[in-house]
Formats: C-alpha cells, sequence, structure tokens
C-alpha cells in the first residue's frame, strides 16, 4: 500500500510527529507552524519534508493528502478543519474539533459534501485495551440491559495548562471529553440529555482553568450517567491519566479502575475476575489511513464517532448557564 501524504498543521496538543516516524502508512511531507525541533531525530533533517509558516502554504502543497491539526487556536480549529476538506485534504483533528455545535454540524456536512475522510483525535478508545474488551462483552449482551453508567477522566494540573478555555478546549472539552466517548463509544450508550457543573476551585492562577466538572446524563435507552473530570490527580498516583469506567447492568457489571489497570467481569452470582485483554489494540492512526487507501472501513459512522463531541459542546454550555446564577 502507497503510504499516505500527511502534513501536520501547529502543535497544541497530541501531534501524531512520534507516530510518523516509521510507519508503514503513512509519511510526513510537510508542516506548518511547528517547530523543526519538536519532530522525531529521524525526520528533523530529511530534506525532503518542507516545512511552511502559514496553513494556507500547507495547503497549497498538491503532495499533502491528510492534514493532522492541532491548531495554535482549539476556537478556530473547526473552521481550519473546513478550509483542509475544501482543499481536497482528508483531515485527523485535535479533540475537541469544534466548540460550537453550529461548527460542528457544517464541519460534518463539509466532509460529507467533498468526500474526504475527518476524524477526530479520540484516540480510538472503544479499539483500545482493556476498553476493546469492555466493549465486546457489553456488545455481547453479558451485562443485559445497561442501567447506569459511570466515568472518570482525572489528569494532573500542570502551570502550562491554558487559563483561556479558547487555546485547548477547556476542561470540559478536551478532558471530560474522553468520558462521553467511555460512556458513548465503550459502553455503547447514546446520550439524549445532559447537564453539567463545573468548578475553578483549587487553580492556583485564580484564571479561567476550570479545575473539576460533573455531568449528569439521560441515555437514549433510558438509562442514566455521571462523569467527573478533573484537574486533581496526584502525581503520587502512579499514572498521567486516573480513568475509571464502571457500567452496571440487569445481568452484572463491568469495570475498568485505576488508570485502566484493573478489570473485572460481575454476572449475578458469579466473579467472572478479570477481562481478557489478549487481543491487544487496534491502531486508530493506522485504520484511518489505510480507510484513505479503501483497506478497511472506519469502525463508526462520522455522525456517531461525533456525537459524544455534541454533547460535550452542550454540556459546557450547561455550565456556563448554572454559573450565571
Amino acid at each position: 500500500m502507497t503510504q499516505v501524504a500527511i502534513g501536520l498543521y501547529g502543535l497544541n496538543g497530541h501531534q501524531i510527529h512520534q507516530a510518523l516516524a516509521e510507519n508503514p502508512y503513512g509519511r510526513l511531507v510537510a508542516t506548518a507552524a511547528v517547530e523543526r525541533q519538536a519532530l522525531p531525530e529521524i525526520l528533523r533533517d530529511d530534506a525532503a519534508i518542507r516545512h511552511y509558516a502559514t496553513l494556507d502554504a500547507l495547503l497549497a502543497d498538491a503532495d499533502v493528502e491528510l492534514v493532522s491539526l492541532c491548531s495554535p487556536r482549539r476556537v478556530e480549529q473547526a473552521r481550519e478543519a473546513m478550509r483542509c476538506l475544501e482543499a481536497g485534504k482528508h483531515v485527523y483533528a485535535e479533540k475537541p474539533c469544534a466548540m460550537r455545535e453550529t461548527e460542528l454540524d457544517a464541519l460534518i456536512a463539509t466532509a460529507q459534501r467533498t468526500g474526504r475522510v475527518f476524524r477526530e483525535m479520540a484516540n480510538g478508545i472503544a479499539e483500545s485495551q482493556p476498553y476493546r474488551a469492555m466493549h465486546d462483552v457489553i456488545q455481547a449482551g453479558t451485562l443485559g440491559t445497561i442501567v447506569q453508567v459511570f466515568a472518570q477522566k482525572s489528569y494532573p494540573y500542570q502551570d502550562w495548562r491554558p487559563q483561556d478555555e479558547e487555546l485547548d478546549g477547556g476542561l470540559i472539552g478536551q478532558n471530560a471529553g474522553h468520558a462521553l466517548r467511555m460512556i458513548e463509544q465503550v459502553a455503547g450508550q447514546r446520550v439524549a440529555w445532559i447537564d453539567a457543573i463545573e468548578t475553578g476551585l483549587g487553580n492556583p492562577h485564580h484564571g479561567g482553568l476550570q479545575m473539576a466538572s460533573t455531568l449528569q446524563m439521560r441515555l437514549e435507552n433510558g438509562g442514566i450517567a455521571t462523569a467527573i473530570a478533573n484537574y486533581l490527580n496526584p502525581p503520587a498516583f502512579g499514572s498521567w491519566g486516573n480513568e475509571h469506567l464502571r457500567v452496571f447492568g440487569t445481568e452484572g457489571l463491568v469495570e475498568i479502575t485505576d488508570g485502566g489497570t484493573r478489570t473485572r467481569l460481575v454476572r449475578k452470582e458469579r466473579d467472572c475476575g478479570p477481562l481478557d485483554t489478549s487481543a491487544g489494540d487496534i491502531d486508530y492512526l493506522e485504520t484511518i489511513l489505510r480507510s484513505i487507501r479503501g483497506q478497511c472501513v472506519l469502525p463508526r459512522p462520522l455522525e456517531n464517532e461525533l456525537h459524544a463531541t455534541r454533547m460535550v459542546i452542550r454540556a459546557k454550555l450547561a455550565a456556563m448557564r448554572h454559573a450565571e446564577k
């Protein structure tokens, strides 16, 4: 398979440059707004890689097939993604890919009209272990009817976290979004209604950075869900992210705790113990690149893929309304 020619724009987020050092499915051909020294050593001095100052210059490069967006200002990224799609490029965009629902709708419509692949950097959580194993257990009907879901996403506080949410999407946009994807893509339960509150309590700079949030949801099947997200994970916890996911059904429960290091399935009177994660991960970026070449099908339709982002946008609006009271 011919490698997909990739251009990078910006480093404000989980840019994929490290994954392109020796990737059999994609090769780096150009960058814009990316410091050369930030690239892996094997790519840093590659004379074949063009380096541009602007996104427009990158889009004018006819060789570039896919643009990986980590825009300097997340609030501008949806519009920049649509410019890429209109230029005939496929797009892989850092989360949240949009911060307004109208822009999310326009982004989906643009991808459909242009026929280009668009995906958000959601890291394919349902394709990564141990969440892949949990997804398979739930999809098999092992838990019966799903009644309640709890999800947690916690990171450490760092001084480099922006006080201005327009730079990275904020706590709900770029952190709680992970928890929403756990509920929708792993537990398989689409959110129908969402409410949220958040607080900046504990922010040492007393700025706009929110430190903790709680989201309450009603699921389309009539069940309910809660998600919490914060920047309160202590460094001594031992891992950067502290994730939990518990799914309760009429026939049992399944859980992933302690940053994904522990799993357990319990079916009524039987403790089935840890989940079988021997199947390994499915690399989401490689899946996207292979789909561009027609070698595979993406795991979810675009509207389903981005529904969690839609709910994140609504959650942030709800939190803002509560803050005004």
